[in-house]
């Protein structure tokens, strides 16, 4: 199991010097495999209330946390594919792989709110083909330096390995596309009982298309003051195949950061 902390990207916490304090802690923490941040674009005043509209980009942030750390794993929680244009997404997904020495975990959906989707001026409804079209296009600029886009062909360089790819959602669709992709599944938050027979479904699947069973992230809040309630948490999860397991709360300053690490590593160790 690999243990990750999500980095609060929005609001006051989303300061430079907390971010990159927080990020350079967890990659201190030898408990601590990945980070984790979240996406959102464009945020109406209405619906603010703890943010105030506040959102780093997380491609851009992710790439600044390459440069802050040396060893953890970076990850997106997930990108909304709609949002952004193919090609411009892949080159930066493509840099931030090849800068970090190897350490993005891609994780994509198709978004939400409505709002976002408003003020981009994207019909929400063409949001699964768009995504399809998107997920096929980072298929073929990850196997091949020469790509052809819009009747055009060019090198697609630097082409790294291509990141650990994460479908968010719910199945049917986000099953069928982490089969067709290769890639793993990244539910919405919910428990271990409720994730068991889903991801019992998708290694089916995935064992009748000949692929090994898929990776499963899941996003959680662990009760780190009760490190061995953590820790059976934690096996919890396990149990059920998922793969990875980020922790998520709202902190406000490095000392919560700090407190959050210091749990997750009690927990790793089953020290009571």
């Amino acid at each position: 199991m690999r243990l990750g902390l999500v980095i609060r990207t929005m609001g006051a916490a989303s300061s430079a010097e907390l971010v990159t304090a927080a990020a350079r802690a967890a990659d201190a923490s030898p408990a601590l495999d990945d980070l984790w941040v979240v996406d959102h674009i464009a945020i109406p005043p209405d619906d603010a209330e703890g943010s105030e509209g506040r959102y780093l980009d997380p491609l851009a942030t992710l790439a600044y946390l390459a440069g802050v750390t040396r060893r953890i794993g970076l990850g997106t929680g997930v990108l909304v594919l709609p949002y952004r244009p193919a090609l411009p997404t892949a080159k930066s997904v493509a840099t931030i792989q090849e800068l970090s020495g190897g350490r993005l975990s891609l994780g994509v959906g198709i978004g939400w709110m409505a709002a976002e989707f408003r003020a981009l001026g994207i019909d929400p409804r063409q949001r699964g083909r768009i995504t399809d079209a998107t997920l096929e296009f980072l298929d073929r600029c990850f196997a091949d330096d020469v790509v052809e886009a819009n009747g055009q062909r060019f090198y697609f360089r630097p082409r790294p390995a291509r990141p650990t790819l994460f479908i968010g959602g719910s199945p049917p669709h986000a099953f069928r596309r982490a089969l067709a992709h290769r890639a793993g599944w990244m539910p919405m938050a919910s428990s271990p009982d409720a994730l068991s027979g889903p991801i019992a479904q998708l290694r089916t699947q995935a064992a009748a298309a000949g692929q090994a069973p898929p990776e499963v992230a899941a996003m959680t809040r662990l009760p780190i003051d009760d490190p061995r309630k953590a820790r059976r948490l934690i096996d919890d999860y396990a149990k059920v195949g998922v793969t990875r397991l980020a922790h998520a709360e709202r902190y406000t300053a490095l000392a919560d950061v700090e407190r959050a690490l210091h749990g997750i590593a009690r927990a790793a160790a089953d020290v009571g």
